[in-house]
């Protein structure tokens, strides 16, 4: 049973009520291998919501094991807010909210949780 995710490769997301939750396997110091690798599973695979207008939240959670990857939180940003704009909002200039947190975790990977934000 897979909960409702959409699975393709290393990528995986689903709808939670108003949210749109992507979550990405592994991790590697160069943000530009996110972008065509979520870009490309939107693309191919999403049938879920299309895109909206008016604000959104985004929050962006990188789980490392052991020390954490040498990167630049604000480039992961930028290449993950590229790879989902067009899918869940038009343009990236609607994210009204925006948290990016590397913490420790159980397993090496990238969540995304983008919604509508309340006014």
């Amino acid at each position: 049973m897979n909960d409702g995710w959409i699975v393709s490769g290393k990528v995986r997301a689903r709808e939670e009520g108003d949210a749109v939750v992507v979550m990405i396997d592994g991790l590697t110091t160069q943000a530009k291998y996110y972008k065509p690798l979520v870009y490309e599973f939107f693309r191919k695979e999403w049938r879920g919501s299309r895109p909206a207008y008016g604000d959104f939240v985004v929050e962006i959670v990188m789980e490392h094991v052991g020390d954490p990857p040498w990167m630049d939180l604000d480039n992961l940003a930028k290449a993950l807010l590229d790879a989902i704009k067009g899918y869940l909002f038009h343009d990236d200039a609607q994210v009204a909210r925006l948290l990016v947190e590397r913490r420790e975790g159980e397993r090496e990977r990238i969540t995304i949780r983008a919604f509508p934000r309340k006014s």
